[in-house]
Order: structure tokens, then C-alpha cells, then sequence
């Protein structure tokens, strides 16, 4: 099995090139799919918004957003998550981090403070009678707020989310998002030790509610953040990653109309960004996506591949993300969000929606 596994994405990476809008002239990669979230278990009826993380001592933690009595993205939201110690084979019961009632709890974007091991957890927060177009258009009952939580035992436990909005989103800011998926720690440069958070807001010019991506910072390990500039209008969902030069890259979901994703880099640190373009070779539906660096220098990209939410693709960059020349079909049905993360051992894990939002998977995958 091992050996066909390898054989596959062999092919795969040398053959997956593009046929258009996301088509690939390769068969999928087989692999096993370990349930995650299963929607209608645990008295929820729908799970959303996967978010996973590798720890400092090799545990997995994946987040998702419980939805109680729905599949829409207002009411009552819970924040809850599961932890897996054989790197994803297997995971434990699920655990509630954060039941506010009624009102949405979600939007996951953890990420490690190599420094301490602490798991940091940014998260965002509304009143559960509010939708998102109230908030956009600033008319609901109250707005999104943003709050970070954290573990210093591997995941295990986790302290009451504490707000932080006054310093991650600016006051003409209506709606909000962190993430979803995961934040990264520059590990060079005159800003090594940086947290960066991959964001997004609305902010109302005129009657329009306009979207633009952004980041938030934080050089003392979570203590206190900043906000980077933001970035051009029509972005949205972002993730970010660290390159080999120490610049960082932050990979946009695009409203431009070309369903292709937006990219822009920032040579400071997270503070400022170079003009939007877009990827002519990262096609998507107006989706979330996942971005990591992983290995030598290389970069994983997942999201659905295709102009409709479908056909979730694994590729991969040894240039930095100039060119993906390796792309692995993960799945050809329906498929949405997704999260990555680094297993070591030259394997990538991806947590991903899939078959209608009714559950979340994870698959292990071999990139040698």
C-alpha cells in the first residue's frame, strides 16, 4: 500500500498540470480518510471552519466551529476540538473550548509559540441574532469582536478567551474574520519571534461594504498585537507564510471576478504590502484556502481547484510559490474549507470539508 501511495503522488507531481480550471490529467491519490467531525454527533447538526496545528511536543490539534441547530454561519456557534498523539490515525473525544450561549464563537487560528510552547488561539465573536450582512452594514446588535485564548499544556486545557478588538480591528471595521487556519512565527530577520495572524474585515465606503485582507502582529508573544496596513479592496480569507528570502506571503480569497487567488508580499515583517496579483495557476471558487511552508524551503497550497466547491487539490512549490508543479487531487466531490499542517517525516496532513459540509476529514500524505 505504502508503495503505491508513493508511486501515485510520484505520477502526480509529474503529470498534474493544469487542463484548464483545475483539471488534472491524473487519477486522485488513494488514501485512508480519518473522520474528524461528523455532522448531527454530539448534539450539533453541522461542523465547519477546520483549523489544525502541530505542537511543540508533535500532538495534533484540530479546531472546528459546532453549529447547533444549522449549517449557516450565524446563531449559536461553539468552538470545540479534538487532539490526536499518532499523527492523525487516531484522535480523542471531542472537547467544547468555548460555549458563549447563544451568540457565534469561531473563526480558529492557532498557531505555536516556539519560544514558550504555548498554543495560542485567535478567535472571533458575535451576538448570535446578528448575520454577517447586519454586521457588514453595521446595523446589527452588536459587531464582531475579536479574542485570543491559549494553552500551555499541549491543548489539554485552555484559558477563557480573553478581547482583544481594540488592538486588532480598527473602529470603522465592521465585519471581521481570523483565518481561518493557521498564523506562522518568523523565525529570521530582524523580526524573528513575530506572530502573524492572517485576517480579514469590512469596512462601509458609502453605502458599499467593501472587503480587504490584513494582519495582525505580536513581537511579545501574544501580550499585545498590532495591525498590519490593509491590503487592497475585494480580498478576503487569507494565509500566510514565511519565504526562504524572509519576506512573507499572504494568499488571498478573490473577489475580483477572475476565480483565481490573490497574492501579496510584504518585505517588513507584516506591516505593509506590495500591490495585489492574482495566481494564474491557483484557480478557485471564491473559497478559503490553506497555504504552509513545510521541509526545505517548499510550500503546500490546498483548497477546491475548480470553480465550484469541489475537486480538493493538494500542490506543491520547490520555487517559493512561483510555480506549483507538483498538484495531488485529493477528492473529487464537494469540498470546501481546508487547514495543513507539517507532520515531519516528509508527510503533510490536510483537515478538510467535504461531501456537502457533513463532516471533516483528515488524510495523511507522503511529498517525497
Amino acid at each position: 500500500m505504502r508503495l503505491r501511495l508513493l508511486m501515485s503522488i510520484f505520477v502526480l507531481g509529474v503529470c498534474g498540470f493544469s487542463l484548464g480550471l483545475g483539471a488534472s490529467l491524473c487519477a486522485e491519490s488513494p488514501h485512508k480518510e480519518v473522520d474528524v467531525f461528523v455532522s448531527g454527533e454530539e448534539g450539533y447538526h453541522t461542523y465547519r471552519i477546520p483549523a489544525i496545528i502541530r505542537t511543540q511536543k508533535g500532538s495534533l490539534v484540530a479546531f472546528a466551529e459546532a453549529r447547533k441547530s444549522g449549517r449557516g454561519d450565524s446563531g449559536n456557534i461553539d468552538l470545540v476540538y479534538r487532539r490526536s498523539f499518532d499523527n492523525g490515525n487516531t484522535w480523542s473525544a471531542m472537547q467544547v473550548l468555548w460555549d458563549d450561549g447563544a451568540n457565534t464563537c469561531g473563526n480558529p487560528c492557532p498557531v505555536v509559540d516556539q519560544r514558550s510552547g504555548r498554543i495560542l488561539l485567535p478567535l472571533t465573536w458575535n451576538d448570535g441574532d446578528d448575520h454577517e450582512g447586519e454586521i457588514k452594514s453595521n446595523k446589527g446588535k452588536d459587531t464582531r469582536r475579536v479574542f485570543l485564548t491559549w494553552s500551555d499544556n499541549d491543548g489539554e486545557s485552555w484559558v477563557e478567551p480573553q478581547e482583544i478588538t481594540s488592538s486588532a480591528k480598527r473602529g470603522d471595521w465592521t465585519w471581521y474574520a481570523t483565518g481561518p487556519g493557521n498564523g506562522i512565527q518568523l523565525k529570521q530577520g530582524k523580526h524573528k519571534g513575530r506572530l502573524v495572524i492572517p485576517c480579514d474585515h469590512n469596512v462601509l465606503v458609502g453605502k458599499e461594504s467593501v472587503r480587504r485582507s490584513h494582519c495582525i502582529l505580536s513581537d511579545d508573544g501574544g501580550k499585545t498585537w498590532s495591525m498590519s496596513e490593509p491590503l487592497e479592496r475585494d480580498t478576503n480569507e487569507c494565509a500566510v507564510v514565511e519565504l526562504a528570502d524572509g519576506r512573507l506571503l499572504l494568499n488571498m480569497r478573490s473577489y475580483h471576478g477572475k476565480n483565481l487567488r490573490a497574492v501579496s508580499y510584504s518585505d517588513d515583517g507584516g506591516l505593509t504590502w506590495s500591490p495585489v496579483t492574482l495566481d494564474p495557476e491557483l484557480v478557485e471558487p471564491v473559497c478559503q484556502a490553506a497555504l504552509i511552508a513545510y521541509g526545505d524551503g517548499q510550500l503546500a497550497f490546498s483548497n477546491p481547484a475548480s470553480t465550484k466547491r469541489d475537486h480538493m487539490t493538494l500542490k506543491l512549490s520547490s520555487d517559493q510559490g512561483r510555480s506549483w508543479s507538483k498538484r495531488t487531487r485529493i477528492y473529487d466531490g464537494s469540498s470546501a474549507y481546508s487547514s495543513l499542517v507539517d507532520l515531519m517525516e516528509s508527510r503533510l496532513g490536510l483537515l478538510y470539508e467535504i461531501d456537502g459540509y457533513s463532516k471533516i476529514v483528515f488524510v495523511s500524505l507522503d511529498y517525497r
